[in-house]
């Protein structure tokens, strides 16, 4: 009977959660079928782990860090390399109002390093403050200010509308 009530409480979690979990790793990764991926890699580490992630004071911080580590061992991976489609375009989940500046984002977003991304995700996405994001990473308090500084300026970098070249007529 525990066994079942054990499943019953993750199953009930999973179904709340897993659409959360798919949009975070969606927003890291870029790419809908990898975020899949990593948030069912991320749903079978939490089942394993159920019983300590259910007594946590924060099962979604629990299950965001298990998440991230996930996708940053990923990046690590040599198989990641060879495998990433770098030309294709992101699948759209849903029309948005303004769809070229949610492209031109999620490109950019893309185009950050993979920790710079994670503290950008975390920092603007799932709206932690500077200490929760550094608890979640795992580093200092300094260290996220300093990553999310340059991932911003890349960003704006990135972003930043281009002054049309004026065409010459002779």
């Amino acid at each position: 009977m525990a066994k079942q009530a054990h499943d019953a409480e993750f199953t009930e979690y999973v179904a709340s959660r897993s659409g959360w979990l798919r949009k975070v790793a969606y927003l890291l990764c870029g790419e809908w079928h990898r975020a899949d991926d990593l948030a069912q890699e991320t749903i079978t580490k939490l089942y394993v782990n159920w019983s300590k992630a259910k007594r946590m004071e924060n099962v979604d911080g629990y299950a965001r860090r298990v998440l991230i580590n996930t996708f940053l061992s990923e990046q690590r991976s040599p198989w990641w390399r060879r495998t990433t489609r770098t030309d294709a375009e992101p699948d759209i989940a849903a029309a948005s109002a303004d769809l070229d500046v949610s492209i031109d984002l999620r490109r950019a977003l893309a185009a950050l390093p993979p920790r710079q991304r994670v503290t950008v995700v975390l920092r603007y996405y799932c709206d932690l403050t500077i200490d929760q994001t550094a608890e979640a990473l795992g580093c200092s308090s300094g260290n996220v200010k300093s990553q999310s500084s340059r991932a911003l300026v890349a960003l704006r970098s990135t972003l930043a509308p281009r002054p049309a070249v004026a065409e010459r007529t002779s």
